[in-house]
């Protein structure tokens, strides 16, 4: 059908993108630092984007153009919100749990006072880089204690047992990746709560090398 639709003078625009704001319809997006009439059938014809220019670089034009379609319009203003909610949540500052320092077992006295009464995050180091909200979904409101059974120069059981038998521990959380070795870190804390005495809920989570947990095991 013949209709009157924009067009775009791209020797004119300066990609500010003004006029992609103002299209209700999200008929006009960027391509390659330039202003583009995606598609015709999302273009009313009405014109709200024309005096967002400030470089006069969109008019009217009648030509051969599919017919607005309302619904196409809706379907593609829904895609954009998700989409535009997706990187918002991405892009969200997250700040810290963290409720105590040191975090290091090797450093952490058997009777520091944040492990009084505690719930406790004994993660493998590599989990904290490897799963993206960890900080949220595992250290928020738990005492954290990292570390690496197959790189530090030391065995934890010991000081892990004095740990449970030193302070009334309510729960316990172990990370630990997917790869074999990382096996050392849930063993070495199942073996110290055996030497205390002490039988606690125990929750031992594998993530992966890519951050997605693929085991979830409560004891």
């Amino acid at each position: 059908m013949i209709r009157k639709i924009i067009t775009i003078d791209k020797n004119k625009c300066n990609g500010c993108g003004l006029c992609v704001d103002a299209c209700h319809e999200g008929a006009i997006g960027l391509e390659e630092g330039k202003a583009v009439l995606l598609r015709d059938d999302y273009c009313d014809g009405l014109g709200d984007c024309l005096p967002a220019c400030p470089m006069d670089a969109i008019s009217f034009e009648e030509r051969e153009a599919l017919a607005y379609d309302e619904e196409a319009v809706k379907e593609n203003m829904k895609k954009k919100a998700h989409t535009k909610k997706s990187e918002t949540e991405e892009n969200v500052k997250v700040t810290s749990k963290l409720t105590n320092f040191p975090v290091q077992i090797k450093l952490v006295s058997e009777e520091a006072y944040f492990l009084k009464d505690s719930e406790l995050l004994i993660a493998a180091d590599c989990t904290a880089f490897a799963y993206g909200n960890f900080h949220n979904d595992f250290m928020k409101d738990k005492v954290t204690l990292i570390g690496c059974t197959k790189l530090d120069d030391t065995d934890y059981t010991e000081k892990l047992t004095n740990i449970f038998r030193a302070n009334n521990i309510t729960s316990v959380t172990v990370t630990r990746m997917q790869v074999p070795c990382c096996g050392g870190m849930e063993n070495t804390v199942k073996k110290a709560l055996d030497n205390a005495g002490k039988e606690l809920p125990l929750r031992v989570v594998t993530i992966s090398s890519s951050g997605a947990i693929i085991n979830d095991v409560n004891y």
